[in-house]
């Protein structure tokens, strides 16, 4: 049975988004420089708060629009013809590289653990590894849960936000959010190997 995760709402927003999809593949835009543009905002945006502890707004909402894009360039590749080797490397390397950024801001906070924040940041990789490790098996690529990363995304977005309205975040939560995380991460790269073996056993 498969863990509940925000990954099962794909979806519903990819018809959402399809409409928008169709214009951009008719106005030219490939699914490499959609997933191009997003990793290097995500840089941007991810160095802009490291350097300068304010404007944590914009990540909650610069998390919403990117995954909205990394939904229209997956269309685009699938439903316009643009799928190919280099957009499925750019793809997986875009992720793990703007999650990453995206997440160090935290790790200069103040009150926050540097090491347990690049802890977060390690094991938020692996699970992508993970997934990635089905397709090397002959598996599927695996999106289990709990902890993809669209629930990983989710939980940035609130604290971005929680950060962003000057609330206390206390030295208790500031201690286990970064160890929950971890222990979820690595819940989900135990699914993702099994269920890729498994999958694998059954082919």
């Amino acid at each position: 049975m498969p863990t509940l995760t925000l990954y099962a709402l794909k979806p519903g927003l990819q018809r959402l988004l399809r409409p928008l999809a169709a214009r951009l593949a008719a106005a030219g835009i490939t699914a490499n420089q959609v997933t191009i543009s997003t990793a290097a905002a995500s840089v941007i945006l991810g160095l802009g708060l490291a350097m300068e502890q304010r404007g944590w707004i914009l990540l909650p909402i610069f998390l919403f629009v990117r995954m909205m894009l990394n939904a229209v360039d997956g269309m685009l590749a699938r439903e316009h013809g643009q799928q190919s080797k280099l957009g499925a490397v750019l793809n997986e390397l875009a992720d793990v590289i703007s999650d990453g950024v995206l997440t160090l801001p935290l790790a200069l906070a103040p009150g926050w653990s540097p090491v347990w924040v690049a802890g977060a940041i390690f094991f938020a990789a692996l699970t992508e590894m993970a997934g990635v490790l089905g397709l090397t098996i002959g598996s599927t690529r695996r999106y289990d849960g709990p902890f993809g990363k669209s629930d990983r995304a989710l939980s940035l977005g609130v604290l971005g936000a929680w950060l962003a309205l000057g609330w206390p975040v206390s030295p208790w939560v500031r201690a286990a959010a970064p160890v929950a995380w971890t222990a979820l991460c690595c819940v989900t790269v135990f699914n993702r190997v099994r269920r890729a073996l498994g999958q694998r056993a059954l082919g």
